[in-house]
């Protein structure tokens, strides 16, 4: 089993809208999703790109706010009422794969596979089997489907 890429940073924010300003006017971002409800999920989501110089695909910022009383981040922004980092999310070519190798090593999985803002199969490792990190690992995308420019 081997990781693939570091797909993206989810950040947590009480406000998608005010946190688009900021990447637009302080860190220089010109492709930004619109942000879009995940209900299962109990959160409201946005794609920053971050672009490289190489052509490839940047590391994404994913911001998250919360989508209702019972969403699961609403407690983190309890926590940290200005936000931050919530997650990081790697690729993995095969999700299941990659459940099984995990749960041999005796990591916790949070929660089942499930479908994730990319529209691929996802699941949550334990921050505390990840070194203090909520870890995220998704089946690479087949297509960047929410860009739409």
């Amino acid at each position: 089993m081997k990781l693939g890429r570091l797909n993206h940073i989810g950040v947590a924010t009480p406000s998608i809208a005010d946190s688009v300003v900021y990447y637009r006017e302080v860190m220089g971002a010109t492709r930004i999703t619109e942000p879009f409800d995940m209900p299962q999920q109990g959160v409201k989501v946005c794609f920053v790109d971050t672009p490289t110089d190489t052509g490839l695909n940047g590391t994404q910022i994913e911001l998250i706010e919360p989508l209702g009383e019972g969403s699961a981040i609403r407690g983190f922004l309890e926590k940290n009422p200005l936000g931050g980092q919530h997650h990081l999310c790697y690729e993995v070519p095969d999700i299941e794969e990659a459940r099984a190798w995990f749960e041999g090593l005796g990591k916790r999985v949070l929660g089942p596979t499930r479908i994730g803002a990319h529209g691929t199969p996802i699941f949550f490792l334990h921050p505390k089997d990840m070194m203090g990190q909520l870890t995220e690992i998704m089946e690479t995308p087949k297509s960047d489907q929410h860009w739409s420019n």
